[in-house]
């Protein structure tokens, strides 16, 4: 939702399906709540956190559209440290530019793929709202109620934190470059950077990735004591950490060093001049990773852990120093190709 920020966004904001961004605060007791919004409730000490979020299709399997939109919808509540949903509704905008033989096929993928993620989240479905649209759209709503044990408020960075990242970033060039396939003139703005398999290869990863749950990310905040965090998504990397760096309550900014990119993605978007902007961190994502606060001393253990338990990588991207709320790239960040090497038959 991040109503009040959407507001001022360009088209980025149509991308940004994004966040309950809490200047309203909910309570005094409980501050912010940056990417759900925490409601204390009249009974017992309990919270209820939610959060809302729908976007346009942007890959071409219905299917996976409909796990990455749940994916989405239920990063939200994982950002704030928060592991179990109770309750999922699903908001889904049938087009009406398809033809009814589409539409039959289509939305019941799109469906079936976000109850499946919900399932894998320990969730479910149980209700929401259909609408036609002249765009089809598909996303959701996620709630639970839970003890004040169970979420992280994600205001106590403190000088000496390190930040890491659970996904890599390049969703939306390797999704782009994808589309370009078919088009000749765009294709030859990258074809010297990129080869054809390597750009499917990129789709796959990013779609892979989109995909994932961010729920183990989630856990391991609590496992090693993180501090706060937020979850990359249309404002992209910078957009978001600074959107942290601005709601923590002691006087510190964030310091990003490295950029994990999904492979070949770093050198499409050199490619293409300033059309995606990357490397400087303004690049949306879409379901992108937990930017986690993490005490420098638990941070590898975190990484080494996630990769245990997940088989995926995370990476420690940069620091946390004395000052002013704002977050920052460096000028010439070091690109982390994901993955190093092409292992044959293997996606990551």
């Amino acid at each position: 939702m991040k109503l009040l920020e959407g507001l001022q966004q360009d088209e980025h904001s149509a991308q940004d399906n994004d966040h309950a961004h809490f200047m309203l605060m909910a309570s005094p007791r409980i501050g912010i709540g940056m990417d759900a919004s925490v409601t204390p409730l009249r009974h017992g000490g309990l919270s209820l956190v939610q959060s809302t979020d729908f976007f346009y299709p942007i890959v071409d399997d219905p299917y996976m559209m409909g796990k990455i939109a749940c994916a989405n919808t239920l990063s939200d509540l994982y950002a704030m440290g928060v592991t179990e949903c109770d309750n999922m509704l699903m908001l889904l905008g049938v087009s009406t530019k398809m033809a009814e033989k589409e539409r039959d096929v289509v939305v019941p993928l799109m469906m079936r793929g976000f109850k499946d993620s919900a399932l894998e989240a320990g969730t479910s479905v149980t209700g929401g709202q259909t609408v036609l649209n002249p765009w089809c759209t598909i996303g959701g709503v996620a709630t639970t109620v839970c003890q004040p044990n169970e979420y992280i408020v994600p205001d106590n960075a403190v000088v000496g934190d390190v930040l890491v990242l659970t996904k890599p970033l390049g969703t939306q060039v390797a999704v782009s470059g994808h589309t370009w396939l078919d088009q000749a003139d765009r294709w030859n703005r990258i074809k010297l950077v990129v080869s054809e398999d390597d750009m499917r290869k990129a789709y796959q990863r990013a779609t892979d990735s989109m995909a994932r749950l961010n729920r183990i990310a989630a856990r391991l905040m609590h496992k090693y004591n993180a501090h706060g965090a937020t979850d990359v998504t249309g404002f992209g990397l910078l957009g978001h950490a600074q959107n942290l760096a601005r709601h923590q309550k002691n006087e510190v900014s964030f310091v990003i060093h490295n950029l994990p990119v999904i492979a070949k993605m770093a050198a499409v978007a050199k490619a293409c001049g300033n059309m995606f902007q990357l490397l400087q961190g303004h690049s949306p994502e879409t379901s992108g990773g937990l930017l986690i606060c993490l005490p420098r001393e638990q941070a590898a253990a975190y990484c080494k852990d996630i990769e245990k338990q997940e088989g995926y990588q995370a990476w420690i991207i940069g620091i946390v120093e004395k000052g002013s709320r704002t977050a920052r790239i460096i000028d010439k960040p070091r690109v982390i190709e994901v993955p190093a090497k092409e292992k044959d038959g293997e996606l990551w």
